[in-house]
């Protein structure tokens, strides 16, 4: 073993074990894979970045774009309402929305599939009085094995693709995949339709109701002498973490400050709407010297009941899961009066790669910013609403949030979170969306054709989009999954020095001497399976960057084509099931299903078994070695 292969293994190593510790970003791990393979003369420097161009990268890129165009037309919305049966019992409802995800997601993104199905979903677990997780975990997995049958389905696929491409055998083309992967994705959606949900676990989501936050939601008003006067919202939730306990709401004068700024001082008479655990409500009265007050909602008797009725009525907030009137197209800390404000309670489930995670409410400025309040979060099937300023977001969590519904809208939108609620149909522009399909159509076409590469193809879908404006191009950026395209970019140079200092060769030697023992089929299902085995516990398109020398080596050490190999990292990379840390979809639906780590297994290893039992014989028929 030389050095350069001895360096090599241990920047792999490296990779892939913090790929697995999951502190650091995918996109971060890869860039300091890069960087270590750069400073050991492993990469050379002046092409470092020649990821960047890899087609494979520009399709990802462009694939995501075209995505976003069909989601902002509305025309997946309105697949699903033509598709989706309106009176079914759970088995073929549950096969239609599977089935229907994975159709979407040999097309688009499989991610932006899942979350627009996502309250549609949720909506049918409610119709058919079943655990939402029942239809979550059915429709992930859907989305998931309706990617491995285009090329275009799923990142792992132009990889391979490309491997193939730089190893001299050419791309794969647009539907290659689709005779092994139409075969495992058609069994897989009915194992799950017909047996497959069964098996997951019955868990309960923390919903609106669940969250009994109205129980949570004190009014206390400030006496004269009381310790708050004067000091600040920041400075009196300071003096209430020790409560686990935060300011939601101020009323002063009839006047109404949803989610007022941390800025603003309080003074004597000021009513406060405070979050807090029932045993900790006398603790926050004796920090602040503030009584409560009372809801005199129409009680008008009272000496001072006109105006302590009038602002306690105000300062109701998110009783019995409503949201009491208050006014909303203003910045937080203007000075709403009692008019009719459309102030709202909604659910918000954190995408992989969100803006929000590792970060905490107080870093995203959320009242200050937005206008809103969050009033708590479930986490795996447990709910929070305690010191909630501290908590640091995570992927998969669900948050209660309170507000403006534009500000809710345009909060989601810029951090990267999914409405949980059920959405209307709206068609602002039927040409808009008949242009949306015809453009995608039009790009696959072109690359399935061979009329021009797949990248071009794309690319030229993209520009078509943009002066169209299906995708308008002040946001075409923002619909590219950015860590994405980076983690490939940066682990495309890398994989190629596996072939180029020899370590692909070495591995995959050791591997079909010490345990295929020369037997091809052997190989062929230790390379699935490995794959597999890897893309459960790290991002798949890394996986299948990491799988592909190696399995372009062990066809060459068997003498064999390398074809079989390739699509057994494509099909093995797209098959990840048994974490909710292995794909994005799987991370999506944690929270909202209220998962926990090790719900995923039930129905993931009958299907990652049946998957092998699937596709090792139409490997081996469609693509002989």
């Amino acid at each position: 073993m030389s050095l350069d292969q001895i360096l090599l293994f241990a920047i792999l190593a490296g990779t892939v074990a913090l790929f697995l510790w999951g502190r650091w970003r995918h996109d971060m791990v890869a860039g300091a894979a890069l960087m270590a393979a750069v400073a050991a003369g492993l990469v050379p420097v002046d092409g470092a970045f020649a990821g960047f161009g890899h087609p494979a990268v520009i399709t990802v890129a462009c694939v995501l774009i075209l995505s976003q165009g069909l989601q902002n037309t509305g025309a997946v919305d309105l697949i699903a309402r033509r598709v989706l049966p309106v009176r079914a019992g759970p088995t073929l409802s549950i096969a239609a929305i599977t089935a229907l995800a994975a159709v979407l997601s040999a097309f688009m993104n499989n991610v932006g599939a899942l979350a627009l199905l996502m309250p549609v979903a949720l909506q049918m677990a409610d119709k058919l009085e079943l655990p939402p997780g029942r239809v979550l975990m059915p429709l992930a997995f859907g989305s998931i094995l309706g990617g491995m049958t285009t090329l275009i389905g799923t990142p792992p696929n132009l990889i391979v693709s490309g491997f193939r491409a730089e190893a001299g055998n050419g791309s794969f083309a647009m539907f290659d995949f689709a005779p092994v992967g139409l075969a495992v994705a058609g069994i897989g959606v009915l194992f799950v339709a017909l047996v497959g949900w069964r098996l997951v676990p019955a868990r309960k989501r923390a919903g609106v109701d669940s969250f009994e936050t109205a129980a949570y939601l004190t009014e206390v008003r400030l006496p004269a002498g009381s310790k708050a006067d004067g000091m600040s919202i920041r400075d009196i939730e300071a003096r209430l973490e020790e409560a686990g306990a935060q300011v939601v709401g101020l009323v002063r004068n009839e006047v109404k400050f949803n989610a007022p700024n941390p800025t603003r001082k309080v003074r004597v008479g000021d009513i406060l709407v405070i979050e807090a655990e029932a045993d900790s409500l006398g603790d926050v009265l004796a920090a602040l010297g503030a009584r409560l007050e009372e809801d005199r909602r129409g009680d008008a008797g009272d000496d001072d009941g006109e105006e302590d009725g009038g602002a306690a009525a105000e300062a109701t907030v998110a009783r019995d899961g409503k949201a009491g009137d208050a006014g909303a197209d203003e910045p937080a800390d203007v000075p709403r009066g009692s008019g009719s404000e459309d102030i709202v309670m909604s659910e918000l489930a954190v995408l992989p790669g969100s803006a929000l995670v590792n970060r905490t409410p107080t870093d995203t400025l959320l009242r200050s910013r937005y206008n809103i309040n969050i009033l708590a979060v479930s986490r795996e099937g447990t709910r929070s609403i305690s010191r909630l300023r501290n908590l640091a977001f995570q992927a998969g969590d669900v948050l209660l949030v309170q507000g403006p519904q534009e500000a809710l809208g345009e909060f989601a939108s810029n951090f990267g979170c999914v409405p949980l609620a059920a959405r209307e149909l709206r068609i602002p522009d039927r040409r808009r969306l008949l242009a949306s399909v015809a453009i995608m159509a039009a790009a696959i076409a072109g690359a399935a054709l061979g009329l021009v590469p797949a990248a071009a193809s794309f690319a030229a879908g993209v520009l078509a989009s943009m002066a169209i404006q299906t995708v308008p191009p002040r946001t075409v950026y923002q619909a590219v999954d950015w860590p994405v395209v980076v983690l490939l970019a940066a682990l495309i140079p890398v994989a190629a020095a596996m072939e180029s200092t020899g370590a692909a060769e070495l591995l995959a030697r050791w591997l079909v001497e010490g345990i295929a023992q020369g037997h091809a089929v052997v190989g062929l299902v230790l390379i699935l399976v490995v794959t597999m085995t890897l893309s459960d516990l790290m991002n798949n398109a890394a996986t299948a960057a990491v799988m592909c020398p190696i399995a372009i080596g062990i066809a060459s050490q068997l003498g064999v084509s390398a074809d079989p190999y390739l699509m057994a990292v494509a099909i093995g990379a797209s098959c990840a099931f048994l974490t909710p840390i292995g794909h994005q979809n799987n991370t999506l639906i944690l929270g909202p299903g209220g998962f926990r780590f090790g719900d995923y297994w039930r129905l993931g290893l009958p299907l990652e078994l049946l998957v092998i039992a699937v596709s090792v014989p139409m490997l081996l028929w469609i693509w002989p070695l």
